[in-house]
């Protein structure tokens, strides 16, 4: 008997045992040995004090429900950026904002598109909605446009597109997502996941703001995770049409962003400085791994994020997993990226400098046994 003929107990709806689950970057090591966790580009420097005081403070508070709209942390996030509280929707992580889009926007048979090193989350929610989900070929590990309207056809109801993306770190120019934008029907919803926009430093580079703001069929999401150093928070936010804010509330949960998420938020998003400082370590040392790691022979994806994609030698013994249990025993966890594609390469967090100078150290002693 197969399990879908299996009636002695309840079974999942077709096609959710098809889809694979999102495994994390690990972060254990073997014991003895200090931890530089790397494997998931959480920043190095932390939250800002702020936001732990806020938590702090929320802390006593814990018997009562939080605001349901997230009112404060609207507020807030709109003041940071020049926006109408009203269009932003707050979420337990930006996963969430991306679940909710395909389960709200994508019924069973429709298509949903996505690039082919793109973010594995976006396959499993069009899957989790019943779509279908459809690769784009990508260009030297860059999102190709043309690629992406090619794919377009009477089923495709949603596009999702990480700028920047992860785990390649490679972006396009706002002018090739405008193009990208104009090409499609104006019923297919176009989802710009901008998790890393803060660390982009490229005069040709837009969140994509200015599009929702002028759309009808665009929505960006961010995310507290990265700059913020609120990862372990859960907060995402979106920004989007007042049409789409509409359809969102009344799927997500009423409280979905929790009282200490909230308070962190606000007091992340109004320090301006701890973002700033943290901007400025990432520019430094990413600078600095690409050029070192160039020096041992490694090709470096070129990345605008806050992290590296590490290629490895094809054949011999210097295999990215190979160089995975050298620097694992060393406690450097980095990222394994085979599900993303990439099976010979490991994706790095900038880290502290402690934690930048010590990969680069053992793997120069491991490319070398």
């Amino acid at each position: 008997m197969t399990q879908a003929e299996d009636t002695s107990r309840p079974q999942p709806k077709p096609g959710i045992m098809d889809i694979a689950a999102y495994v994390p970057g690990k972060s254990a090591a073997p014991a003895g040995v200090t931890v530089h966790k790397l494997s998931s580009n959480e920043n190095p420097l932390g939250p800002s004090p702020a936001a732990i005081e806020a938590v702090r403070e929320v802390a006593g508070r814990l018997e009562f429900y939080p605001d349901g709209s997230a009112t404060k942390l609207r507020e807030a996030i709109a003041e940071a950026y020049g926006l109408n509280p009203a269009n932003i929707v707050c979420s337990n992580g930006s996963d969430e904002i991306i679940s909710l889009l395909g389960s709200t926007y994508i019924q069973p048979g429709d298509e949903g598109i996505f690039t082919e090193h793109g973010f594995l989350v976006y396959r499993i929610c069009i899957q989790a909605a019943g779509g279908v989900p459809v690769v784009a070929k990508e260009t030297n590990e860059t999102a190709n446009v043309d690629a992406i309207l090619a794919a377009v056809t009477a089923k495709t109801k949603v596009v999702f597109l990480a700028n920047p993306n992860n785990p390649t770190g490679t972006y396009l120019p706002f002018e090739e997502v405008r193009r990208l934008h104009a090409g499609l029907p104006r019923h297919v919803l176009l989802v710009i996941d901008a998790a890393y926009a803060e660390y982009v430093r490229r005069n040709d580079y837009e969140a994509g703001i200015e599009l929702v703001s002028n759309s009808q069929n665009v929505v960006m999401t961010r995310t507290f995770s990265k700059i913020h150093g609120l990862g372990g928070a859960r907060i995402g936010w979106a920004y989007a049409p007042t049409h789409i804010v509409d359809a969102l509330n009344r799927v997500r949960g009423p409280f979905n962003v929790n009282a200490a998420a909230i308070a962190a938020g606000v007091a992340a998003m109004r320090d301006r400085a701890h973002v700033q400082r943290t901007v400025e370590h990432n520019e430094k040392w990413l600078a600095w791994l690409n050029e070192e790691l160039a020096k041992l022979g490694l090709r470096v994806t070129p990345s605008v994020g806050n992290f590296v994609l590490v290629h490895f030698p094809e054949g011999g013994g210097h295999s990215a997993e190979a160089a995975d249990d050298y620097l694992t025993a060393r406690g450097y966890i980095l990222r394994r990226v085979a599900g993303y594609g990439f099976p010979n390469a490991l994706r790095m967090t900038v880290g502290t400098e402690e934690a930048n100078r010590g990969v680069v150290a053992a793997l120069t002693e491991f490319l070398k046994s």
